[in-house]
């Protein structure tokens, strides 16, 4: 989609978005120049980020096997999913589960405009995308699409990949996570990825603190304790917390260097 029609829509293509942003860094073309201009600026600063973020997508992939293969979860709630590309949430788990029930949740237009001809489903399963926002977890849970997709009743998969670091402040990006939590029943498991700068030189942290304090940088890394506390209360699955690519990588795949990878990866079951 050209910026012209975009605008058509009412997408203002002037300020960047997180989600096109992220496509951009994954190579796609879902994206608009302050969406390129914002992620050329982060890679100067963190060379890491394009991939990063081809491995946050590959541990999806790795995550929801796990999930609706060993676990038997076959319903999920994917928050901050970003603009659809290969192999999203309900194309994993139905070519495991063909029964296996989706909602995608975010806060960006395009992804809207993209969701409605691109996150089609097998005919025993669902697939919905709703427009809202992961600071709204009430609004989230309350909604009556929601509610008449998934039974939150049963285990449910909530999948948070690379969008809580959006989040300023521990205590309420750890109280939305709890929010969630909080509905959802014994043995429902949470997916988690999130930026971090615990192995980046001294001059990188600073870059980072620079960034964010002028507005140029959106995100806002954690330590590996501050990712620890999301699972609080939670049974990690083996290997617990580990980088994006130490998480069950498949055998044989050659992983990047530790230094490349700037993000943690996590699942937790709810007991």
């Amino acid at each position: 989609m050209d910026e012209e029609t975009a605008r058509a829509l009412g997408i203002d293509t002037s300020v960047t978005h997180p989600a096109r942003r992220y496509n951009y860094l994954l190579g796609g073309t879902d994206n608009f120049a302050a969406d390129r201009e914002s992620g050329d600026m982060i890679l100067k600063v963190f060379p890491e980020a394009r991939v990063s973020a081809l491995e946050n997508r590959a541990f999806l992939v790795r995550a929801v096997q796990y999930l609706a293969a060993e676990a038997g979860i076959d319903q999920f709630l994917d928050i901050g999913t970003g603009l659809p590309t290969a192999d999203n949430t309900h194309e994993i788990a139905q070519r495991i589960n063909p029964a296996s029930r989706v909602v995608y949740v975010d806060n960006d237009p395009l992804i809207a405009h993209h969701a409605k001809a691109l996150l089609t489903s097998t005919p025993e399963g669902r697939t919905h995308y709703l427009e809202a926002d992961l600071r709204d977890p009430a609004g989230i849970l309350e909604h009556p699409e929601v509610r008449e997709v998934l039974d939150l009743g049963r285990p449910v998969g909530l999948v948070l990949l690379a969008v809580l670091h959006f989040i300023e402040g521990d205590a309420q990006a750890t109280a939305i996570v709890r929010q969630l939590l909080d509905a959802l029943p014994s043995g429902s498991h949470l997916v988690v990825t999130h930026v971090t700068l615990d192995a980046s030189a001294p001059e990188v942290r600073a870059a980072s603190d620079a960034m964010q304090a002028s507005g140029k940088l959106d995100a806002w890394p954690r330590t590996r304790e501050q990712f620890e506390r999301f699972f609080d209360g939670l049974e990690l699955v083996p290997p617990g917390i580990v980088l994006l690519s130490d998480w069950r990588p498949a055998p044989g795949v050659e992983r990047p260097p530790t230094p490349a990878i700037g993000g943690y990866a996590a699942v937790g079951r709810k007991p």
